[in-house]
């Protein structure tokens, strides 16, 4: 199978690389490459900004299937970090399959689709002393600009495989915390912050974050719950790949988490998708 992947040096990109790219014929659609020397680089990449439609669009021909990366990733984006990153370019990426008769379209959209039911139940949800469990047929709740376009992102790939003959399947996995490879585990993120002397907000003072802190906990209690595991990750896609039977689907991008607040079982009994970790499952960082 060919497959195009874009935003391929990212943490889910990167995921992808590390789990299959030996599985599939992969093209990788970067705006920037990498040099030979870098963890990442020496792979055949075709360098173009999603949101230019005529450097892009050559990528796309011959392949069977595309896994949609690209974007502007983060909360505190404004309007005019996320508008052509995430509007213009899931267009884009979208016409230029419809063009290409590209089959499978598989998106990285994010858990901030629905970020407002954890936000309006924290901190209690990240030990399970609040009863949520997100689905698929949820109303959408996007907590941020940059969740409202991914959500956009999933209607406007609805559209296309309703309205057009390509691409055939649509495939939106609501991605929860993919870390970089030394990040990888659920205490990645606490851990992060206290290397880089990360700051959170809190009684009105700003305060680094200290090992064994509250805040501390609490970062790692929120990735105990939310934390997807790159290899979880890159089976899930993965999963859709090879599935044939969904035209129109979103998935919960989690591992298989005690405390996850996200269902995966319309994953499990949909596409397959059978996690392999648990956040519980670690009771310190890796040493």
């Amino acid at each position: 199978m060919n497959v195009l992947a874009t935003g391929v040096y990212g943490r889910c990109g990167t995921a992808i690389i590390e789990h299959l790219h030996d599985e599939y014929d992969f093209t990788y659609l970067n705006r920037s490459d990498r040099p030979d020397d870098h963890p990442w680089g020496g792979y055949d990449t075709h360098v173009a900004d999603v949101t230019d439609y005529e450097a892009m669009r050559p990528a796309f021909d011959g392949q069977d299937a595309v896994v949609h990366l690209a974007a502007f990733p983060y909360t505190y984006g404004s309007w005019e970090d996320v508008n052509e990153p995430n509007l213009d370019g899931m267009y884009n990426a979208l016409e230029a399959a419809r063009e290409a008769e590209v089959e499978t379209f598989v998106y990285g959209s994010t858990n901030h689709v629905m970020g407002m039911y954890e936000l309006d139940n924290t901190p209690e949800i990240y030990y399970g002393d609040a009863d949520v469990m997100i689905d698929h047929t949820d109303p959408v709740r996007p907590d941020s600009i940059y969740g409202a376009t991914k959500s956009f992102g999933e209607d406007l790939g609805r559209y296309y495989v309703e309205q057009h003959e390509y691409p055939k399947r649509f495939y939106a996995i609501r991605i929860c915390s993919v870390r970089m490879p030394e990040w990888d585990h659920p205490y990645g993120d606490a851990e992060r912050m206290v290397q880089e002397g990360e700051f959170e907000s809190g009684s009105g003072k700003d305060q680094q974050i200290e090992r064994g802190s509250e805040e501390y906990k609490q970062e790692v209690a929120r990735m105990k719950s939310m934390w997807q595991s790159r290899r979880d990750f890159a089976h899930q896609v993965d999963c859709c790949l090879q599935d044939d039977s969904v035209e129109y689907g979103i998935f919960s991008g989690v591992s298989d988490n005690d405390q996850r607040w996200y269902d995966i079982e319309h994953a499990r009994e949909t596409i397959g998708y059978d996690p392999q970790d648990n956040g519980e499952e670690w009771d310190a960082p890796p040493e």
